[in-house]
């Protein structure tokens, strides 16, 4: 008798192809781990979605697990996907749909992308599988953005356009982050699919969350060197943790108080990372800055742990205690609770690769966490009629966002260059 689940796997471009078998179950361990609460709305309305980027990411791992990693990555690497077609008619009915396709592209990049980050395949599995990844506001209308159940990825819904675009620059950029060994400000991109449900294709980038999994970000500043239309809206403002941008950090008298070496270094870095984006004709990137004010969440502790107490015995979240470290995967930021645990304002610079301590002696005690985001845009036809028609309504030399390349670098970096003390 023919068996109520149907797969079909197929492997195009590559030359090392994933097997054809389809494991519906998954070989993380279901342990539970408990991480201080935030407010957070689980995305339901893309729950289907959400569970069959879970069932991928297992399956893929999974598969990854059995394939040699290959000496060296081919051309063909770069254009290669591995397809995934699923008709589930009973089992785990509840939490999938009946039919479903998964396509992941170029997958032995993707995982060679996350071992040059430092970030190890079953962890991978775990951070984004052992939960649900969830929105943690209410982003109706917005494109999905997911964080992982311990903050430290990040699934963004992307178009069809920037997987094209991803594919043009994937060769560049691998490259780029061989030559660096993985030490920039670029976004962290770790892994890109394509899930169909009811005929509808969603495309998602998982990327490493450029804030902390655990220092809380008080405020955060989307910087791209323009000033016109570069402030953020009244409706933007009233939202707990708003995109505050270039105008309101001027306005602010906002700076980022870090050592001389570091900011010598920083700067260094971001230059490096903006000429490779140049290159590739790139433009309308940002620093993404998220500033963690220490003493304030000293005192948001304080009133937590007050609040706790008068709630009595027991019903605080249960204490985490890290069982086998080593043997089963405990997710990106596991490891650390087999460690010393961190005191107020301290990170782990393996997990939180973009974060900096306010130097000592500054005016107030903080963390910032400074990266690249947005790199997908190329300079192209849509570019150059926003260009001419912006120039049309605020003159040739007024400050605009849509500039050349070249033009647009130099403006970012002498703009990020005075952000400091």
């Amino acid at each position: 008798m023919a068996s109520a689940n149907s797969v079909s796997t197929t492997t195009s471009n590559h030359s090392h192809g994933l097997s054809a078998s389809a494991s519906f179950a998954s070989k993380t361990k279901t342990k539970k781990k408990h991480f201080v609460q935030q407010k957070v709305k689980v995305f339901r309305a893309s729950d289907p979605v959400v569970s069959v980027f879970m069932w991928a990411v297992n399956h893929s791992i999974n598969e990854l697990n059995n394939i040699p990693v290959p000496v060296m990555l081919l051309p063909d690497d770069f254009k290669a996907n591995s397809k995934i077609k699923v008709s589930n008619h009973l089992f785990n009915k509840e939490n999938l749909p009946s039919h479903f396709k998964i396509k992941e592209y170029c997958p032995q990049v993707f995982r060679n992308l996350r071992e040059r980050f430092g970030i190890d395949d079953q962890d991978y599995q775990v951070s984004l599988t052992r939960s649900p990844p969830c929105s943690e506001i209410d982003n109706r209308g917005e494109p999905l953005v997911l964080t992982s159940y311990d903050k430290t990825l990040v699934v963004k819904q992307i178009s069809s356009e920037d997987v094209a675009d991803m594919h043009s620059i994937l060769s560049d950029y691998h490259q780029y982050i061989v030559k660096c060994h993985g030490n920039s400000l670029l976004p962290q991109f770790l892994g890109m699919y394509r899930l169909t449900v009811d005929g509808e294709d969603t495309y998602v980038l998982v990327m490493r969350n450029l804030f902390s999994h655990r220092l809380v970000v008080h405020t955060k500043y989307d910087l791209k060197g323009s000033l016109v239309s570069r402030e953020a809206s009244e409706k933007e403002k009233e939202k707990e943790l708003p995109t505050l941008k270039d105008m309101d950090f001027l306005n602010k008298s906002q700076k980022v108080y870090i050592s001389e070496e570091q900011r010598k270094q920083f700067m260094e870095q971001l230059k490096r990372d903006v000429e490779f984006l140049v290159n590739l004709k790139i433009m309308d990137y940002s620093l993404l800055l998220g500033i963690h004010d220490v003493h304030l969440a000293e005192q948001e502790e304080e009133e937590e742990e007050k609040d706790d107490d008068t709630v009595g015995d027991g019903e605080g979240f249960p204490v985490v205690t890290v069982g086998s470290y080593g043997t089963s995967p405990e997710g990106i930021a596991g490891y650390l609770n087999s460690h010393k645990p961190l005191g107020p304002g301290e990170f782990d610079p393996y997990i939180d690769v973009y974060a900096f301590k306010s130097v000592e002696g500054a005016s107030r005690k903080e963390v910032y966490f400074m990266g690249l985001i947005d790199i997908l845009t190329q300079y192209d036809a849509k570019k150059k009629a926003a260009h001419a028609a912006k120039t049309v309504k605020h003159g040739a030399g007024a400050e605009i966002s849509t500039v050349h390349p070249e033009q647009y670098a130099k403006r970012f970096l002498d703009f990020v260059t005075n952000i400091f003390a």
